[in-house]
């Protein structure tokens, strides 16, 4: 099976906040919170989270990007470090199920709904 990852903005910081001088930001705390959740609810010969140090959304605070070779792209703006990960974890575990990466916005967790930026296609669709 395909490989899913995790992309972690870690230089993010909510918007409507002044971004502190110094780490911790809220990207680098919503890593910390989505791997330790991750190593409990999902298979980890199926997920790599990996930190970048920008997704290039700056004004969106915390970005996140789900990828997979044969599956859509999604980017998620607008995280909390605090709402976020269980959420994100509830998605991977849907992504990961479905075969083509489908997931229905509906089915989506809440606190996604708001955050749903983009759906990418695959390369390979």
């Amino acid at each position: 099976m395909p490989k899913h990852t995790i992309f972690v903005c870690k230089s993010c910081h909510r918007s409507s906040e002044e971004k502190p001088n110094n780490p911790p930001f809220d990207g680098d705390i919503l890593l910390d919170k989505l791997k330790s959740l991750c190593i409990s609810k999902l298979p980890n010969d199926e997920l790599k989270i990996q930190s970048v140090g920008c997704l290039w959304a700056c004004d969106r605070g915390c970005v996140v990007a789900v990828s997979s070779e044969d599956k859509p792209t999604y980017l998620f703006v607008d995280l909390t470090p605090e709402e976020s990960a269980a959420s994100l974890v509830e998605f991977m575990q849907m992504y990961i199920k479905s075969r083509k990466g489908a997931v229905v916005w509906e089915q989506l967790p809440q606190v996604l709904q708001s955050a749903i930026f983009a759906q990418i296609p695959s390369v390979k669709s």
